[in-house]
């Protein structure tokens, strides 16, 4: 008798295999594209704000960040945690997104399995195409990358949908909502609260979707109980972070730098979902209608509405306040909306019992994700502020003696990191002080909607080129981020000039540093120079 090890796998054995091989080249080709040179992209603003108020220690977290930042302290807290864990070098911040990343694939993976079987589809193709369909995704791949909080909410929103198509499917076969579902489900969207300041949104929309995908007509006194008490909770849990946010509003709404335009805007409106291209968007609108019309022919259509509520909503509602009240649309904040979009989009290849039915759905998969995957091979390498060639710019004019003036004060945030990871010696003076300014001078204003970032009127603008440590600086490199916002008609320019000769200009987008050399006083470089890198 040939023992049982040594038998000839079956076709449904090699079946097994050829799935498992196919799920780890997909979390190989996701690791890969998103930790391709992470050591060699520089913080860009945002990056740099995470990074100083977690190297802050936890005092400030909790008593200063709530003083100038709309968002809760809570994504700053969990990076501080994993610094003094992991390191507080550009890498070990990037991998704390790395790893809610590649948390997300099997998270995602087995929502699909349970709402296939829902579905009345196979698991394990469903399984496997929408975790393809996470792994190439662009948007997912940007989000994973940043040292920002969007990548545990993409994950954290994952584990949402998860415990609703559980919490779906146990009262479609008459059980009770309490349990270890109602639990994860409850916990998500506290997570959601705290993790950032539109998570209100994102918890609006899964309190209407968990109605939508239980039938509420059987729901028994104690599930009421459980559901009222549960949500209660979290929004008590949730109240502090409500009152950072109530604080803030106010000046957001009054001087935020977001701007609403309706200009492309469904194509905007869609970005989170596909990425940037149309074809994209055409592959995924068909895997999606597939999969909601195998939902719909199952008889789920609670499920099916809660899936899309959680995935439309928020973006809806936000669009309506960006239009009425205050701009509060930004595609990052919104990317998390596309883990129910794409468990739809993967069911979608179950649509179809005849093998030509299924040629549409195969077809769109196919195409999103080679087209996508091509698009992440293309664009791996695009860096969104290059701050390390602005230090590269500076390094051979920066002179003993010299001084970077920051104005507003938060360029001081990302051209510190980046003297830091290049081990450069460029001491930085934020004006007027270092974040947060809480208390600038009479006549400051904010311009961004953060109160630690104000822009200072000439005649304080003029006391400070005129003090004497300013003139004894030798060269004075004044950067600015945005100068049509923070220094319009080049005020501060204009005071730090009398008496100095321009040596150098370079310009990246919104970088914009003016090199000052103080007359009289031996140049950094023979000649001016300058260099636009647009």
């Amino acid at each position: 008798m040939t023992p049982r090890s040594a038998r000839p796998a079956g076709p449904a054995g090699l079946i097994r295999l050829a799935q498992a091989l196919a799920f780890a080249a997909l979390a190989g080709f996701a690791l890969w594209t998103r930790v391709w040179n992470i050591w060699a992209e520089p913080m860009w603003l945002d990056e740099a704000y995470s990074a100083y108020a977690a190297g802050k220690g936890w005092a400030f977290l909790w008593q200063v960040v709530p003083r100038y930042e709309t968002h809760p302290p809570f994504y700053y807290s969990l990076l501080r945690l994993w610094t003094l864990i992991v390191g507080d070098g550009l890498v070990a911040h990037r991998l704390l997104g790395v790893a809610a990343g590649m948390a997300t694939l099997p998270v995602l993976g087995i929502a699909a399995a349970r709402l296939a079987r829902i579905a009345g589809a196979r698991p394990a193709p469903v399984a496997l195409a929408t975790v393809a369909i996470a792994a190439v995704s662009p948007v997912l791949i940007w989000m994973t990358r940043e040292v920002r909080p969007y990548a545990l909410m993409i994950l954290v929103y994952a584990g949402a949908c998860l415990a609703l198509i559980v919490i779906a499917d146990r009262r479609a076969r008459g059980l009770k909502l309490a349990g270890r579902a109602f639990a994860l489900w409850l916990a998500c969207g506290a997570l959601m609260l705290w993790l950032h300041n539109l998570g209100p949104l994102y918890a609006a929309a899964m309190g209407i979707g968990l109605l939508c995908a239980i039938d509420v007509r059987t729901m028994a006194r104690r599930d009421w109980a459980w559901f009222v008490a549960g949500h209660a909770l979290a929004i008590a849990l949730w109240l502090p972070a409500l009152f950072i946010l109530l604080d803030q509003a106010p000046e957001w709404v009054r001087a935020t730098w977001l701007k609403f335009s309706t200009a492309d805007l469904p194509r905007r409106a869609t970005y989170m979902f596909t990425g940037p291209r149309d074809d994209f968007r055409i592959a995924a609108a068909i895997l999606a209608a597939c999969g909601g019309g195998l939902l719909w022919r199952a008889g789920r259509r609670g499920l099916l509405a809660g899936l899309l509520v959680m995935a439309l909503l928020p973006v809806a509602i936000s669009l309506i306040v960006s239009a009425t009240v205050a701009p509060v649309f930004i595609i990052r904040t919104m990317t998390a909306l596309a883990m129910p979009a794409m468990l739809l989009m993967g069911l979608g290849i179950g649509w179809g019992a005849a093998s030509w039915r299924r040629l549409l759905p195969l077809a769109a998969l196919a195409w999103l994700v080679v087209a996508q995957g091509q698009f992440d091979v293309r664009f791996r390498d695009h860096v969104r502020r290059d701050w390390y060639r602005t230090m590269a710019w500076l390094k051979p004019r920066f002179r003993p003696g010299d001084v970077v003036f920051a104005y507003p004060n938060e360029g001081a945030l990302p051209f510190d990191r980046a003297a830091r990871d290049m081990r450069l010696a460029m001491p930085s003076r934020p004006i007027p002080a270092a974040i947060p300014a809480l208390y600038p001078p009479p006549g400051s204003w904010y311009v961004s909607g953060s109160r630690g970032v104000p822009s200072l009127d000439r005649a304080h603008l003029r006391a400070i080129a005129r003090e004497p440590a300013t003139r004894a600086v030798p060269t004075i490199w004044l950067l600015r981020l945005g100068p049509w916002a923070y220094d319009k008609g080049d005020v501060f320019l204009e005071e730090l000039s009398n008496g100095r000769i321009e040596t150098g200009r370079f310009k990246d987008g919104a970088i914009d540093i003016v090199g000052l050399r103080r007359s009289g006083s031996s140049p950094a470089r023979a000649g001016g120079d300058s260099q636009d890198a647009r």
